[in-house]
């Protein structure tokens, strides 16, 4: 190599995912370093630790009304799944009085975040230079290890839940799931993903994945429910609830009557909604290329898919398909939130680096917007050029990833436009169907390859035993 081939090299490596695990590793040793020097070295700040350990130990004297569960900053608000995590931690923690030890189990689950938020990147080759920008977030170090909120537990299981569907094991994956949302119902802001990812994926057996999310939180719930229905559900699924304005991240660049107004809301939720629309019918939906017909005849008439169209979909919903979909989706959430507090960072700071690899743009100007995003987060209070920042930021990557992924959408509508799913195979069952109806005129390349050797491949499926046959009829993959 000449010294001048050196910058071209330089830039492959950066931009190309090659060496993804061997960045990763470094990393999260890194990390580890500077995550117990922070436990060590910089003060631990009291918020709402002790709210959460004087409600547990409610919970653990024998209450389960919700409306008699109260802490130092009011009434229990979270689902029951926080409540069993921090029981254990209560115990752990010596009633709660062992802070250090808190938080070295804080930094167990940041570094185990960590973990599962490399390999989803790994798996979904991000770039190489989106891997430093995980770890170098202030403010999510803080939220974990000097604050302890329970929104770190809720991402984790998020994460285990997306690992799980990178791996395409459908319903374990809506299990973990729903367990997430049992410990903070921010986790609902993937939702709309999830089921768009499920309906492809699982077809007439969605409603299987609905009834596993409902089992999980009947379950988790029944010692509060079981008795006091209503005051769970209510406090527990607090939809209406109205946030402070002197704490908003986001919208403190507008006024406090204008915050605090139901016209407000109500314009956000519609904002929100066309969006996901937008996304879901433009981008989302096209690993099966449905359309809204196909959606409902799936739906309302379930009927068993071709195995051969089955292959073709699950060809599509690759590693980078999921992260990229989920992350998204969730993204336009937290654009759309009526509030966002400090530790809401942790929702959506993990999947920054890579969405702004999605967008296309200069890596220099990705960097930049990161550490706009991050500074903004990091200005306390917040302040009116802070917030705007905020949703600033948030936009432009919402609005990069729309063109970012156009490309993506325009290669999986095949050569001839053709869906994945036609009409007139709704109704076709799979001993009708003949294992080759695939064409390189209805499906992109790669599909078509898949569905013409899936006795080789291992995209998807993986190989066709019956004991991995088996083993997919029980998990759901």
């Amino acid at each position: 190599m000449q010294l001048r081939d050196i910058p071209g090299a330089l830039k492959d490596l950066l931009t190309g995912s090659r060496y993804g695990a061997v960045a990763a590793c470094c990393l999260w040793v890194a990390d580890l370093l500077l995550s117990s020097a922070i436990v060590l070295k910089v003060p631990y700040t009291e918020i709402d630790w002790k709210a959460y350990m004087e409600q547990v130990a409610l919970y653990i004297s024998g209450e389960r009304d919700y409306e008699k569960i109260k802490g130092g900053t009011g009434p229990l608000v979270y689902p029951a799944g926080h409540v069993y995590i921090y029981s254990m931690l209560y115990k752990l923690t010596d009633s709660g009085e062992n802070i250090f030890r808190a938080q070295l189990i804080f930094v167990g689950l940041y570094m185990a975040t960590l973990a599962l938020v490399f390999r989803s990147y790994v798996k979904a080759q991000a770039p190489l230079y989106s891997y430093p920008l995980v770890i170098l977030s202030k403010r999510l170090h803080s939220i974990y290890m000097l604050r302890l909120f329970n929104d770190g537990f809720a991402i984790f299981a998020t994460y285990v839940a997306i690992l799980t569907w990178q791996n395409h094991y459908w319903l374990t994956g809506v299990m973990i799931f729903s367990f997430g949302i049992s410990i903070k119902m921010n986790v609902l802001l993937f939702l709309p993903a999830v089921g768009v990812l499920m309906l492809q994926a699982l077809g007439p057996k969605v409603f299987r994945a609905v009834l596993y999310m409902l089992q999980v939180q009947i379950i988790v719930a029944y010692p509060f429910s079981s008795k006091y229905f209503l005051s769970y559900v209510t406090r527990a699924f607090q939809f209406d609830r109205v946030f402070m304005y002197k704490w908003t991240v986001n919208w403190r660049f507008i006024n406090e009557a204008v915050f605090l107004a139901p016209e407000f809301a109500q314009t956000l939720l519609l904002i929100h909604v066309l969006l996901l629309l937008a996304f879901i019918f433009t981008r989302w939906i096209k690993p099966s290329n449905m359309n809204f017909v196909n959606i409902i005849q799936t739906i309302v008439f379930p009927t068993p898919r071709p195995i051969a169209v089955q292959h073709a979909i699950f060809a599509n919903l690759s590693p980078d398909y999921i992260v990229k979909t989920l992350y998204t989706c969730n993204l336009i959430g937290v654009l759309c939130a009526r509030s966002l507090h400090y530790q809401f960072y942790s929702w959506f700071a993990w999947s920054l680096p890579y969405l702004l690899s999605v967008t296309g743009w200069n890596p220099l100007i990705q960097i930049g917007v990161w550490f706009a995003e991050e500074w903004a987060w990091n200005m306390f209070p917040s302040t009116p050029l802070s917030s705007l920042v905020v949703v600033s930021t948030n936009l432009a990557i919402v609005t990069g990833v729309w063109f970012g992924t156009k490309k993506d959408a325009l290669a999986q509508e095949g050569v001839a436009g053709a869906p994945v799913v036609p009409p007139e195979m709704s109704s076709i069952s799979i001993k009708e169907s003949p294992v080759p109806i695939i064409s390189t005129a209805t499906f992109p390349s790669s599909a078509a390859s898949f569905t013409t050797n899936v006795s080789n491949s291992n995209v998807g499926l993986g190989k066709t035993t019956p004991k991995d046959q088996r083993r997919r009829k029980v998990s759901g993959r």
